[in-house]
């Protein structure tokens, strides 16, 4: 693992969150992006050398959603980058981390992703993302 790449908020609506966070990091909001295959719309904000990614579920059968409901607005996800993520996801695969898609799947920000399921990682849900080549 390379960095902290993101961190991802979820948020019942960018609208309201957008702002908030512009003056909260006092940086603009750089990029919005639909992810149809995940059901959210996402915003991004850069933090140094990482981002910050907020997380509007775009229906309610989203992963997103169903967070917000159960648990409210909030911290959602660690992202870490990595430098192949095929070769990460079977190193911690091997090491008894449970993955929560088989093969990397295309993410926001022109990114490959894979998330960890929390039970295997202390509560936490993590996301490794890569760079699209």
């Amino acid at each position: 693992m390379m960095k902290i790449e993101h961190l991802g908020i979820a948020v019942k609506e960018l609208t309201t969150s957008i702002p908030v966070f512009e003056q909260l990091l006092n940086t603009p909001c750089y990029k919005t992006e639909i992810v149809e295959s995940e059901g959210v719309s996402t915003a991004f904000f850069k933090t140094g050398d990482s981002k910050i990614e907020l997380l509007e579920a775009t229906n309610e059968h989203s992963p997103i959603a169903k967070y917000v409901v159960k648990k409210g607005e909030g911290i959602h996800h660690i992202a870490f980058e990595v430098e192949n993520i095929e070769a990460e996801m079977k190193r911690l695969a091997a090491l008894g981390f449970e993955l929560l898609n088989e093969t990397p799947k295309n993410g926001a920000d022109n990114k490959l992703v894979c998330f960890l399921h929390p039970k295997t990682t202390n509560g936490v849900l993590i996301e490794l993302c890569q760079e699209k080549p």
